[in-house]
């Protein structure tokens, strides 16, 4: 029991040297928010499994935290040691939630050992100095008119971003006095004198400053420039009031230039702004120097242009700065007519089908209805068509009348001539339709004209009828014939064949297919003469343009392809061995039928079986029935027949060959019988047998090895060198626990109890050791057999005999069966004097097997001294001779 509790330690902890470790992990660390990247957050290091394999490259790596960033990630140090710093990719902010991180580490080796723990990630909160916001954190420029009385400018405002609440005030202050301005606690800018313009104070820069509760400031630049206002109406200088301007000028093209002054400036235009007050999408004015142009297409064709080509609009000039003097002026655009349009259709591109057989003269397109110029005025929205041209063209199509773009045929289309045929009976018509006034816009119009079969001829076969043969013989896929039909209308079309009617039998739906393509006709299955001699088959033909069908008749010609048929296909019979010559056996006979052969066409002949030709068929040949005779007598006294069972092999033909005809000049058919005969002998008679060779039937199963196969045996020798080396390991693991931790210890041998000269007379001896495991004796005992008294231990089941040398045997009384004395043994034994060889023999042997530290009982445990004693007394028993 000590053993295997030993064991189990020492499994656990081999089994804990094999496990990778995060050593430092789990634990918790804290950093300070707002840190840089590469903060050091929390340094550990990995503990390799007992394998010492390295940890996999990329590993140690963060897969999950809650919540979830990316504010930290692992960095490598050296060896197996690693640190977690900050990443850069996240700002650590301690006022905006969350601020406790818990980061789940996993590290995996090249074996596949893994390990997860956890470290948590406090974020320390820092004292950040006061921010100003928005632009003022940049520098702000503030504008003061001239002449305002002093007062307020602006209020500063700021942010601590401690004070997530805004609860704790800040102190603002100017850090260079100024006595222009003031600058109260609660950040208001005050102006503290009035500004003139003209006296040189345009512009001032303050530093404004902020501190918090703790001391930390912050400052920013404030810009105060000083605007100067006017109070005279600037005057327009340019004299031009109406302009007329040609449609489709470029964008950015200057039309008209607007010039003002202003008197209150010395007469300067620098400072004024020009604007267009009235809406427009046409134009737009510079706002700096006042020059019009062009924003968007001027389309005299189209829109609000195309009514009232009339543009007009209001120009607004004033001072530069806002709530200046300002002057309003109307001018007015006419925007005159170009041909930039080229005369345009819906489409391009026609498509016409025109029957072989139309009229002379017949109207095709018109292409008036589809064309048109978006020119505004004449004589610009005018044109006119080309005459047509293309190959083919002349002589089959015109216009009529000229340049007024009505096509018309003037030619002939019939489908089937030669030179429509050339022409492939497509035209392609080119016609171009262009401007009267310059620059003469043209554009190309194109006109497919396809020339429309009709059906002009009937689809008929080559033969009203066709008559074809196919042996019986012949298998499926066999050709039967072909039929074929044609249409000389132009385009050749498409013909499919099929079966509309016929080509059924009994023992198909269908006994013919015909290709849909090239009409030839197959068998589908063979076709059997008997069953169905003449098939009559009705084979349509189908074009897109029409529909005929011929009558197709299939004889079957006749061939012998069927197997004689007899009854009894099997048959069993005994007959006695004196059976007189020429006798028919039982009566027997065979009635033979064959579908496609007569009666007297059947010849029978007896294959394998019939040793020494005992049996024979009459007749053999020309009827349908005949019978079994027995040819020649049977002779078992000579040796010359010992077979007694008889299985004959009958073939019977339908090609009965008359005389002097070597071969059949037809196919022959072969039916088999199969007869069973015994011969019984007569009781009188010695049967001369042999004896039936015995048929050992030897299964061999032969396992072939397949190349492709070659990982299998690789993977059963690679598992069975693992697995006896984890036996090997095990069972001197378990050997070293036992050594090192077993409590017993192998004492000095003792001596066997023998008084001195008792060996001299002892022809043979046993020496029997006990090996003391333990020298405290904690029990006493008599032996039931001898009656003497030992010592024994009651924890190993060691056991000694006390005071040999003074102890008397106790002798058992004779069994009622009558004991015989034992016979005396010399040197078994160390018993007590007195005791008998073979008692004293048994009695030591039970002494040393119950010395030993292993002594189990039935169960497999260690025995108690009870248990002991119990099968020492079974062991140490004397022998009962018989006879007494």
């Amino acid at each position: 029991m000590q053993g295997a509790v030993f064991l189990l330690v020492l499994l656990d902890a081999m089994s804990g040297r094999e496990a990778l470790r995060l050593i430092h992990l789990p634990a918790t660390s804290n950093v300070a928010e707002n840190s840089p990247p590469e903060t050091s957050v929390h340094k550990f290091s990995v503990n390799l499994s007992a394998s010492l394999a390295p940890v996999t490259p990329g590993f140690p790596l963060i897969i999950n935290s809650s919540p979830l960033t990316d504010a930290f990630k692992v960095n490598w140090l050296s060896g197996t040691d690693f640190e977690v710093v900050t990443s850069g990719k996240e700002q650590l902010d301690f006022e905006m939630e969350p601020n406790i991180f818990e980061l789940q580490i996993y590290v995996k080796d090249d074996v596949g050992v893994t390990d997860l723990q956890i470290l948590t990630v406090q974020v320390t909160d820092v004292n950040e100095p006061p921010e100003f916001q928005g632009n003022l954190a940049k520098g702000l420029d503030l504008y003061i008119v001239e002449g305002a009385n002093p007062g307020f400018i602006y209020q500063v405002e700021a942010f601590d971003p401690e004070d997530t609440n805004r609860s704790i005030p800040l102190s603002y202050f100017l850090i260079s006095p100024s006595v222009n301005f003031r600058l109260s606690a609660s950040g208001t800018l005050f102006s503290t004198t009035e500004f003139d313009f003209e006296a040189g104070h345009r512009s001032f820069y303050l530093t404004a400053g902020v501190r918090d509760s703790q001391g930390l400031q912050a400052s920013t630049t404030l810009h105060v420039n000083i605007v100067n206002i006017n109070d005279e109406v600037p005057r327009f200088t340019s004299p031009a009031r109406v302009y007329s301007i040609p449609e489709e000028l470029d964008a950015g093209t200057i039309v008209a230039n607007i010039t003002a002054e202003d008197p209150d400036d010395k007469g300067s235009t620098g400072f004024l702004l020009y604007s267009i007050t009235t809406a427009n999408s046409y134009f737009v004015i510079n706002q700096l120097t006042g020059t019009i142009q062009v924003a968007n297409r001027l389309d005299r064709d189209a829109g609000q242009l195309r009514q009232n080509p009339t543009i007009s609009l209001e120009v607004l000039v004033k001072d530069r700065p806002s709530g200046g003097q300002e002057n309003r002026m109307q001018i007015t655009f006419i925007v005159e007519d170009i041909n930039d349009n080229a005369p345009t259709c819906t489409k391009f591109t026609f498509s016409i089908m025109v029957p072989e057989r139309a009229a002379k003269g017949t109207s095709l397109l018109d292409l008036n209805k589809f064309c048109s110029d978006d020119d505004s005025e004449a004589p610009n929205n005018r044109f006119n068509f080309s005459s047509p041209s293309g190959v083919g063209v002349s002589g089959r199509f015109s216009q009529d009348p000229a340049g007024s773009g009505k096509i018309v045929l003037i030619g002939d289309l019939d489908y089937e001539n030669t030179s429509n045929l050339a022409a492939g009976n497509t035209y392609a018509v080119i016609i171009q339709v262009q401007d009267v006034a310059p620059p003469y816009h043209k554009n190309n119009i194109y006109i497919y004209i396809l020339t429309e079969p009709e059906n002009e001829f009937p689809l008929v076969f080559d033969s009203p009828s066709y008559v074809f043969d196919v042996s019986e013989l012949r298998p499926a896929r066999t050709r039967v014939g072909q039929v074929h039909a044609t249409d000389k209308d132009l385009p050749r079309s498409r013909v499919v064949y099929s079966i509309s009617a016929g080509g059924a039998s009994f023992q198909s739906p269908n006994i013919f297919w015909i290709n849909p393509q090239t009409g030839e006709l197959q068998l589908v299955t063979k076709a059997d003469y008997e069953t169905t001699p003449v098939y009559i088959l009705r084979i349509q033909a189908t074009s897109s343009e029409d529909t005929s069908s011929v009558t197709v008749t299939v004889n079957v010609l006749e061939e012998n392809d069927e197997k004689p048929i007899c009854t009894p296909n099997s048959y069993f019979l005994a007959i006695p061995v004196g059976l007189r010559v020429g006798t028919n056996i039982q009566n027997f006979k065979l009635t033979c039928t064959d579908l496609d052969s007569s009666p007297r066409s059947f010849r029978y002949s007896i294959g394998s079986g019939n040793v020494n030709s005992h049996f024979t068929f009459s007749p053999s040949a020309g009827s349908n029935v005949t019978s079994l005779l027995l040819a020649t007598r049977f002779d078992y006294a000579s040796g010359l027949d010992k077979i007694w069972d008889y299985k004959l092999l009958v073939h019977i033909t339908d090609g009965n060959l008359l005389s002097g005809r070597r071969k059949a000049k037809a196919r022959v058919e072969t039916g088999t019988v199969t007869l069973s005969i015994s011969v019984i002998p007569d009781p009188t008679t010695i049967a001369t047998t042999t004896s039936r060779p015995q048929v050992i039937r030897q299964v061999l199963r032969k396992n072939v090895y397949s190349s492709s196969a070659w990982y299998v045996p690789f993977v059963i020798t690679l598992g069975s060198m693992l697995l006896l080396g984890l036996l090997v390991f095990l069972f001197v693991q378990l050997a070293k626990a036992i050594h090192r931790h077993c409590p017993c210890k192998a004492g000095k041998y003792q001596k066997t109890l023998v008084k001195k000269g008792e060996m001299k007379n002892t022809k043979r001896g046993v020496l029997v050791e006990t090996i003391q495991m333990n020298s405290v004796f904690d029990g006493e005992a008599i032996d039931p057999v001898t009656g003497a008294v030992y010592e024994f231990n009651s924890k190993t089941g060691t056991r000694k005999w006390k005071d040999p040398s003074t102890q008397m045997p106790r002798w058992q009384e004779p069994s009622p069966h009558g004991a015989a004395p034992s016979r005396p043994v010399a040197g078994e034994g160390a018993g007590p004097p007195g005791s008998t060889g073979e008692q004293d023999g048994l009695s030591g042997k039970a002494q040393v097997e119950d010395a030993s530290p292993s002594s189990r009982n039935q169960d497999g445990k260690l025995g108690t001294p009870k248990s002991r004693n119990t099968a020492l007394m079974s062991r140490a028993s004397p022998k009962l001779h018989p006879g007494k």
